[in-house]
């Protein structure tokens, strides 16, 4: 019992301590609402409610995402999130950016997003297959062909 009580006090002063490491929360680009993405009423429904935690200005930090070791991954899932994609300075992108991700949306909705990690505990942000279908063939009615 006594190296349990030791596991247990020396785990939660590692905890304790890390919260001193904090990592800057990535401060998102100036932008206005005229850069955000422009798109059917339904479709901004679900970009909001699934894809613009991670992909645009608008995060919404959970209570977890303030406490280390899992803020140090929540700030790098927005930050590796925003650099791909950042649905609130849309107008900033030129076209060909612009087509390259209607492209990689159709990709990463069949195969990935949003992740599962994520899904575990924002079970709201979860896409049913229509919902899913519903931006594939969002991003696909504006990709250009060459």
């Amino acid at each position: 019992m006594k190296v349990i009580k030791t596991i247990f006090l020396w785990t939660f002063a590692t905890v304790l301590l890390l919260q001193f490491i904090q990592i800057k929360v990535p401060t998102p680009p100036k932008s206005t609402i005229n850069d955000e993405i422009k798109a059917p009423k339904e479709v901004m429904a679900l970009l909001k409610k699934s894809c613009y935690d991670c992909h645009s200005n608008n995060t919404n930090y959970p209570w977890y995402g303030k406490i280390a070791p899992i803020s140090w991954q929540v700030n790098s899932n927005i930050a590796n999130g925003r650099a791909w994609l950042n649905f609130s300075i849309w107008s900033k992108y030129d076209e060909k950016k612009k087509q390259k991700i209607y492209k990689g949306i159709v990709n990463a909705l069949k195969i990935k997003m949003p992740p599962a990690e994520y899904l575990l505990i924002h079970k709201e942000a979860r896409l049913t297959p229509k919902e899913r279908e519903t931006l594939i063939n969002w991003a696909k009615s504006n990709i250009k062909e060459n």
